[in-house]
């Protein structure tokens, strides 16, 4: 049966056997507050208890007193709800109904919530405007015609946040807390995140009911405990592990990342918009309940501040939001195992932080997490299965009945494709303005006051090259250039000299140079003997490449202290405090495990000892020498694929070296490189070399994904590599009119006469034994400008490289999968591509001279300035192509096999040439185009 408010709180007023009053007045309020105050420092007892019930209509008259009365007071408004069931319970003799508690747990709860939630912005005045008060007394009175019965008492308890009670108390309270300074957005935020926060204190009174009223309220006394651990695991994990990453010491200097971050500006991908503040486009969407079925990506390139901006977003959101948001924050390289579903890895990973309790469900109601998953480049596990995964998940979170939660997730440029479900922005590079306000927060500074920090002296120098001041526009790469600058260890003759491919470069061995220098103090200063370190920075050096390979080979989040030792057997130096002192590499909970700092500079020194390797390789003529070529090229490159920013990293370090044997280097690898497309180093009876390297892999690699590794995928690897190195040598050689005669690859080797080469083709096919991987994700952003001119690719999945350039003269592509594939400029003369999908495919530029496009999908292809030359399109989709621009002399749109070629409305047609020469053009479209 339901009951009134009003009525309930009568029944209180009988048992307690003081007389009814209606009126809400200040004393109404003052009563309930110093009930609560004599209860926090004394036992409760009837006295002080009556006049709560005699003088209020309801422990929320309390909103009609000052709130500076109540915000960051010790005041226990739980204990005051437990105290009056418990003495209203040992006057009537029997248990409480389930509406009269909630009745009161829901109000003091609400009470306590608000208190913790106000007390945190003490700067904010909330009594500066009390003539909202008559209006709140008002919305008090009308509550108490509200009605509870067993159901809707039942719904309060176990989700606050969306019961009636929950809605009605606080249309009150964000009346009462709009003010001068308080605007009615903010109120209605903070209303929100304190109903939130009610639950918390309704579990709490719960804990501390006896077991009867427990039992009642819908638990045990086991399950409230457990609830409550839920809550207190969730505040353990945002103070130790939110709450402290903005304070970490970067370097092992005295400041934090919190002490020199700038918010970060950026601009949306795919609109016209101005450019925006980072931050607060994120917390636009975050809370814009329109759009709970779209992922958060903000992409950036390596040093853009990804990383940062998820440790500073993810306490802000701690700060400001939770529990109406709780954030998660997940450093994808951590991640060594995806589930069937994001639900699965998500519980998996909550498990591991919530240690103490494994029951943790997605699907409690009073929990909306903000999954921060940063840095998807470095996932170990099939990428693309993932990021499927993170918009079914996203949109089953549309409706908070089910799963509330929200997922932010940050990466490079060239990982996310657009998505209906994706709102997606780019980082951009730090402006002037935002570049000075970085560094006048550098130069204030404690520990910079009396030292020499101007960084702007040089970099307005009219001798700093300009891709230096481009570099100094990324936030990592300023830093380190301020680090060395502080402490006068750039050398400004190297960074004078620097270009387009050796500027990182020259800054990250800067960096290592300063990183290793600044611990000579701390030898000579020890008990250790500086006669035996005389090539300490030697040492370091070697030991940082080393560790740098074995952390990729372990996939770069952790790695063995004994896989650094097995590669470093000569060194008789303590390994680990080394690395320690180093910061790159830090030792981790788990004993002889260590971490890396930057997944950037894991890439530079990987890069640094490869490049070290192919110096030597350079020089390799015999046959023993070009046997211990093989072995090495499996050692360090059979564990997975390379990044860009590794290729980008050899080539810059490559080009500093003054006797590099570019040919011979070229010639080496080229000779692995067909000798492993043969198949020579794995079709053999003797013990492989991949077969070597995964034992050796097998004995430290620990993360689950490395079970997928066998000899095959050691070995795919290793060529793959090759071939990426191949190809950006290459790139390199055709700068240069010396060596661009003679440094020409062919992936798929030469070609010989009219005859087609499939060595590519069963390259591709072989790929397809790799788990999460293939070979379009490992090579295929590498491949522009390549040499493919007559090989046979049919039904060959290229979707999403880059054959920009590409030489696919008379290749045949039939049925292959060329899916927003870009092919701009690209020489497609007399090439197959019947039946191919192209479907977004860019081939703006491109020569397609008599190529042979008959029931290819072109829909939405780009076709723009085309040389499509006697191109046959019959049955072509053409549906939202843009042709503008093409040239379509004596073009074929139609047969009698593949029937006519289809367009719509959104095909292009603008400054189209040499439709009048076009044959077999279908009747509707030369009325369209106005041809006779």
């Amino acid at each position: 049966m339901k009951k009134s408010l009003l009525q309930i709180w009568q029944q209180f007023q009988q048992s307690y056997s003081v007389e009814a009053r209606l009126d809400i007045t200040v004393e109404s309020g003052t009563a309930v507050l110093e009930a609560t105050k004599i209860i926090q420092e004394q036992n409760a007892s009837l006295e002080v208890l009556k006049p709560v019930v005699q003088n209020s209509s309801s422990l929320l008259d309390v909103l009609c007193l000052p709130l500076e009365q109540i915000i960051g007071k010790e005041l226990s408004f739980v204990s005051l709800g437990v105290n009056f069931l418990h003495f209203y319970a040992d006057m009537t003799q029997k248990c409480p109904t389930l509406e009269e508690c909630v009745l009161i747990v829901s109000q003091a709860a609400y009470l306590q919530s608000l208190r913790d939630i106000l007390s945190l912005y003490p700067a904010l005045n909330w009594d500066s405007n009390l003539d909202y008060i008559a209006e709140v007394r008002e919305k008090l009175q009308n509550i108490n015609t509200l009605e509870l019965d067993v159901e809707t008492a039942t719904k309060t308890i176990s989700c606050f946040h969306t019961s009636e009670l929950a809605a009605a108390f606080n249309q009150i309270l964000s009346s009462r807390l709009i003010a001068p300074n308080v605007t009615k957005y903010l109120a209605n935020l903070l209303t929100k995140r304190i109903a939130y926060n009610t639950q918390r204190y309704i579990i709490e009174s719960c804990v501390n009911f006896p077991e009867n009223i427990q039992i009642l309220m819908g638990k045990s006394s086991i399950e409230w405990q457990k609830e409550q651990q839920i809550i207190q695991n969730i505040d353990k994990y945002l103070k130790i592990h939110i709450s402290t990453q903005s304070l970490e010491k970067l370097f092992n200097q005295n400041y934090s990342l919190k002490d020199i971050y700038i918010p970060l500006k950026a601009k949306s991908i795919g609109q016209n918009v101005n450019v925006l503040d980072l931050e607060t486009w994120t917390k636009g969407v975050l809370l814009n309940q329109q759009k709970l079925a779209q992922v958060m990506f903000v992409q950036g390139e390596p040093g853009s501040g990804k990383s940062a901006f998820c440790k500073m977003f993810s306490e802000w959101v701690r700060q400001h939001l939770h529990p109406l948001w709780t954030p998660i924050l997940i450093s994808l390289k951590n991640v060594d195992f995806i589930a069937s579903s994001l639900e699965e890895t998500l519980q998996r990973e909550l498990k591991f932080i919530f240690k103490e309790n494994n029951d943790y469900s997605l699907t409690n109601k009073n929990t909306h997490f903000l999954f921060i998953l940063d840095g998807l480049d470095e996932l170990r596990c099939d990428v693309e299965t993932f990021i499927q995964q993170i918009f079914a998940f996203q949109q089953k979170c549309q409706h908070p009945s089910e799963m509330g939660h929200r997922i932010l997730i940050t990466g490079r440029t060239s990982t996310f494709q657009d998505h209906h479900n994706l709102e997606r922005v780019e980082i951009l590079n730090m402006d002037s303005k935002l570049q000075e306000k970085w560094l006048n927060k550098w130069n204030s500074l404690p520990d910079h006051q009396e030292r020499n920090t101007d960084l702007q002296q040089f970099l307005f120098n009219k001798k700093c090259p300009s891709e230096i001041n481009k570099l100094a526009q990324i936030p990592l790469f300023l830093h380190l250039l301020a680090l060395m600058n502080r402490d006068q260890t750039l050398v400004i003759d190297k960074l004078e000299q620097a270009n387009k491919r050796t500027a990182k470069v020259v800054i990250f061995q800067e960096f290592i140079n300063w990183l290793i220098t600044k611990q000579k103090p701390v030898l000579e200063d020890s008990d250790v003997n500086i006669q035996e370190h005389p090539n300490y920075p030697l040492d370091g050096k070697n030991i940082l490449r080393e560790a740098a390979v074995c952390m990729m080979q372990s996939g770069g989040a952790f790695c063995s202290m004994p896989m650094i030792k097995s590669r470093l057997q000569e060194y008789e130096t303590d390994i680990k405090t080394t690395l320690g002192e180093l910061y790159i590499f830090a030792a981790t909970k788990q004993e002889e495990q260590v971490t890396a700092a930057h997944q950037t500079f894991t890439d530079f020194l990987f890069a640094e000892q490869l490049t070290k390797y192919l110096y030597d390789w350079s020089k390799f003529n015999t046959e023993d020498q070009i046997n211990t070529m093989n072995w090495q090229i499996y050692d360090l490159l059979g564990f997975g694929k390379i990044t860009l920013e590794i290729v980008e990293s050899v080539i810059g370090l490559l080009t500093q070296i003054p006797d590099l044997y570019w040919i011979n280097l070229f010639k080496v690898l080229e000779n692995f490189y067909t000798n492993w497309r043969e198949g020579q180093f794995i079709d053999t009876s003797a013990e492989t070399l991949a077969q070597i390297k995964l034992k050796n892999l097998q004995n430290y690699r620990q993360y689950e994904n490395s079970k997928k590794l066998g000899q095959r995928q050691v070995d795919i690897y290793a060529g793959l590599n090759v071939m990426i190195l191949l190809l950006e040598i290459q790139r390199y050689a055709q700068e240069h009119d010396v060596l661009k005669e003679y440094i020409i690859f062919y992936p798929s080797g030469q070609p010989q006469g009219d005859s087609l080469r499939s060595d590519l083709l069963q390259v591709i096919n072989y790929c397809n034994c790799l788990q999460g991987e293939s070979f379009k994700s490992i090579v295929g952003q590498f491949l522009s400008a390549t040499h493919l001119r007559a090989t046979y690719l049919f039904q060959a999945d290229l979707s999403y490289t880059d054959l920009s350039q590409a030489d696919l003269s008379r290749a045949d592509l039939s049925r292959s999968y060329l899916v927003r594939t870009n092919l701009s400029g690209a020489y497609l003369i007399a090439a197959k591509l019947i039946q191919a999908d192209l479907t977004g495919a860019n081939l703006s530029g491109a020569n397609l001279i008599r190529t042979d496009l008959r029931g290819a999908d072109l829909s939405n292809a780009n076709l723009q300035d085309a040389d499509l030359s006697r191109v046959d399109l019959s049955g072509a989709n053409l549906r939202g192509a843009n042709l503008s621009g093409a040239y379509l002399m004596d073009a074929n749109f139609s047969d009698e096999l593949f029937g006519d070629m289809r367009w719509d409305k959104s095909t292009s047609w603008e400054d189209v040439e040499g439709l009048e020469t076009a044959k077999n053009v279908p009747a509707a479209l030369k009325k369209l185009l106005g041809l006779k």
